[in-house]
């Protein structure tokens, strides 16, 4: 079970709460990533992407990063709030998983702000848990036509052969540090990448692999009342040991 300790930005610095009560206001933005003894993947990314959505955080995400232990396994949170409260929400990092089980969210889809992290996750949780009940572990989003988007907590990539695809970059969806990263590498270790619109019948045969900050990749064993997956053995060990080779000091 993660532990969590909450600190506002006032005056200036971090100020811990004993107590924070979040029924007035709503999240406009957010990140989160994984400190590791000390080592992150792609922090600027991350810094980037909240950044990107928030004004004059600069200080508190300098603050937020100074907190964060060196030693432990940590996922801390920092957030935007409706009435422009910025919190930091320092937790221990949850158990991870080297594999995800999916299914196709059929309703209507959720997202308010699709290429922003944070007023959306309540939503993202909600229809993650609607497909529990059939074994899953990841609900996916597909746009208005049936093509894949992203997952509720993962962005989403698969391989043809060698080469790493994902969902074109005009399909709104959030900005996956993780998927981004890995699309960075393969194209530094000279493998092409690719994007395609596809439907999930398309990915039928293909290694398919949902990414996050939480849990790195993680490939998916199934695929509920969708297409056959596979694998290649040894690819996503050996993809796993190659971003925690990237992770650098905080």
């Amino acid at each position: 079970m993660s532990v969590a300790s909450i600190f506002r930005w006032h005056d200036g610095k971090l100020v811990p709460l004993e107590y924070c009560d979040m029924t007035d206001s709503s999240i406009t933005a957010a990140d989160s990533w994984v400190v590791s003894e000390g080592k992150a993947l792609a922090l600027g990314l991350h810094r980037e992407r909240f950044l990107g959505h928030t004004q004059g955080a600069e200080a508190f995400w300098d603050a937020a990063i100074a907190v964060i232990p060196t030693t432990g396994d940590w996922f801390p949170r920092v957030e935007q709030l409706s009435h422009g409260r910025l919190v930091l929400r320092l937790r221990t990092a949850p158990e991870r998983h080297r594999a995800a089980v999916l299914a196709t969210w059929n309703g209507a889809d959720p997202r308010t702000r699709p290429t922003v992290k944070g007023p959306d996750l309540d939503a993202m949780s909600r229809i993650r848990s609607a497909v529990q009940p059939q074994g899953a572990t990841e609900a996916v989003i597909l746009s208005d036509d049936g093509y894949v988007v992203e997952g509720a907590y993962s962005g989403l990539l698969w391989w043809r052969g060698d080469i790493l695809c994902g969902p074109p970059a005009e399909f709104p969806r959030i900005d996956s540090v993780t998927a981004r990263s890995a699309l960075t590498l393969a194209a530094a270790l000279g493998l092409d990448t690719h994007e395609e619109a596809v439907t999930p019948s398309e990915l039928e045969g293909t290694e398919l692999w949902a990414l996050s900050a939480l849990h790195g990749i993680r490939i998916a064993t199934a695929w509920i009342d969708g297409p056959e997956l596979a694998e290649k053995p040894g690819r996503l060990g050996i993809w796993r040991a190659r971003l925690d080779a990237v992770r650098k000091a905080i």
